[in-house]
């Protein structure tokens, strides 16, 4: 468990996945009652918080919290530990209700079971499959808790089972399951049914590099077919699956905007430069000297119309250019410009990124905070 979510009471009631009733609780014959089927209501906005504030005590986990997730976008928290994201997280899933403001998931509030049932999925961070059960039989119960025949039940299962690579798990107790293996199990159990909206609160914690790059392609498959949110401390991997994400900071939103806005990749370029060619003095191609090969290139990209600023990071050996997005004008078409400039002047380029990456924007973030 992240030092996180040592939160007074930040996850009071037990997720679906962390202790279910027994299977017999729910009868093998048992047949739902029909039910008419209720109308539901089409948002733009998969989630909505506005002014949302949560205490426990005189302690403030969350501080006047307003967010809009909109429906199809696999969106991330992000935060240091003690920035409030399990509190939100556990909030959206109806685990706690917020001090003050109001939460709609799909337009209703999060403890509107009976509206919001097979509609949202969620895997905790310390979800724990009950050991004895059987994969097949535990996640034909969690269907069944949804309101399903059971044989739609077991037809759901198999399914997202199989989505998660675990087909050949259905007769396997859930406590000879690898790490990786019962957290795909646990993600299994969040996408059954085929929700709108699933949360996922570090769905790779733990994980080795590998499982965690399997669980990803998994959550990046899912992408159009419903909403995402994820909880995590790997911003790597956040800046690889989200299209957007909100950074929190002692229970305030410091930052929100798609993943681009955030880094800064529609509006600066980072160019690594090489070091001396072998057999070239550093101090005839370095910048220090006004007439070392890398000074004329960065005054060549200087010179570009279509550059706002560039700044030269000796330490590093990394251009950092700006410049203003338009129309016609892009991170990938200033990039080419960039480095035909210092290709004219024969610079060497080890590296070209966009932006600053998620990771140093959540730091800078962060830092000016504190």
């Amino acid at each position: 468990m992240s030092p996180e979510t040592s939160e007074p009471n930040a996850d009071p009631v037990a997720s679906p996945a962390a202790a279910p009733p027994a299977p017999s609780e729910v009868s093998e014959d048992a047949q739902p009652s029909p039910k008419p089927a209720k109308k539901k209501k089409v948002t733009e906005a998969a989630v909505r918080m506005k002014h949302v504030t949560k205490r426990f005590g005189a302690k403030l986990a969350v501080d006047d919290l307003s967010l809009e997730i909109r429906a199809g976008r696999v969106y991330g928290l992000i935060g240091p530990n003690g920035a409030g994201k399990t509190t939100t997280f556990s909030m959206l899933a109806g685990y706690l209700q917020p001090t003050n403001g109001e939460i709609e998931v799909l337009g209703y509030d999060p403890h509107h079971v009976s509206e919001l049932k097979s509609r949202v999925g969620v895997l905790p961070q310390d979800a724990i499959l009950p050991p004895l059960d059987k994969v097949g039989e535990f996640l034909v119960h969690m269907a069944r808790l949804q309101g399903t025949s059971r044989d739609r039940a077991e037809s759901m299962a198999r399914a997202v089972l199989e989505e998660v690579e675990g087909r050949d798990w259905w007769n396997q107790r859930c406590s000879s399951l690898s790490h990786g293996m019962a957290k795909r199990v646990q993600l299994a159990q969040a996408l059954l049914g085929d929700p709108e909206v699933v949360l996922l609160d570090e769905p790779t914690g733990g994980l080795d590099p590998r499982s965690a790059y399997e669980v990803r392609q998994l959550i990046k498959a899912r992408k159009g077919r419903c909403t995402l949110i994820v909880s995590s401390h790997n911003l790597q991997e956040l800046e690889e699956i989200c299209d957007g994400a909100a950074i929190l900071d002692r229970g305030k939103l410091i930052a929100s905007g798609t993943i681009a806005q955030l880094t800064g990749a529609s509006e600066e370029v980072h160019i690594k430069l090489g070091r001396a060619p072998r057999g070239m003095a550093a101090s005839a191609y370095n910048a220090t000297s006004a007439e070392g090969v890398v000074s004329r290139g960065i005054q060549r990209v200087r010179d570009l119309p279509i550059v706002k600023r560039a700044d030269y990071d000796d330490e590093k050996n990394e251009l950092v250019v700006y410049f203003e997005r338009g129309p016609e004008l892009d991170a990938e078409a200033v990039i080419g410009h960039v480095l035909w400039a210092l290709l004219q002047e024969q610079v060497r380029i080890s590296g070209v990124s966009k932006g600053r990456g998620l990771e140093r924007r959540v730091m800078d973030l962060t830092e000016d905070e504190g």
